[in-house]
């Protein structure tokens, strides 16, 4: 039985640029700094979907209290993969964004924009108790900046349901 989300993960073309970037840019904090694993336990895990000889370097970001809700960034120096597509859309089928919490929109775009953050909306929207505003990453990833109305609550429950 599945009991929870555990990470995400973003294939980059360079893993410390990556972190660098998630770390200075973002702030979210290295909680596993990057590492490489080569060998039979990597080749077993992944050797049907990565090239041989496999090799993964990786490293967890994020933030300590969310527990495994990480994002973990990831590199295979052995198989260089390709850039995303350009016309990739929110539409598309499959993963589309990342939703990071932030407790003042404003400020946070406002930093993010100082740091040459591309971001994709105008500015920020406001619709049932949050206020949002969407990015991308030097690696193509949208992100979704999240400012809840109420803190206490779960960013999809932040209008109060009947009965409440």
């Amino acid at each position: 039985m599945i009991t929870g989300l555990a990470h995400s993960a973003v294939c980059v073309p360079d893993v410390d640029a990556a972190v660098a970037w998630y770390r200075d840019v973002l702030g979210l904090h290295v909680l596993s700094p990057p590492y490489e694993m080569r060998g039979p336990a990597i080749e077993r895990d992944m050797g049907e979907l990565v090239p041989s000889p496999v090799a993964v370097k990786a490293a967890i970001v994020g933030f300590a209290h969310d527990g495994d809700r990480v994002l973990e960034v990831i590199e295979y120096p052995e198989a260089p993969g390709r850039a995303g597509r350009e016309d990739a859309s929110v539409v598309d089928h499959g993963l589309t964004h990342v939703g990071l919490l932030c407790d003042d929109i404003v400020a946070t775009r406002a930093r993010l924009e100082q740091h040459g953050v591309e971001f994709l909306t105008s500015g920020v929207a406001g619709l049932v108790g949050l206020r949002t505003t969407w990015f991308t990453d030097p690696y193509g990833v949208v992100f979704i900046l999240v400012e809840k109305r109420r803190p206490d609550r779960p960013y999809y429950r932040q209008v109060t349901a009947p009965g409440e």
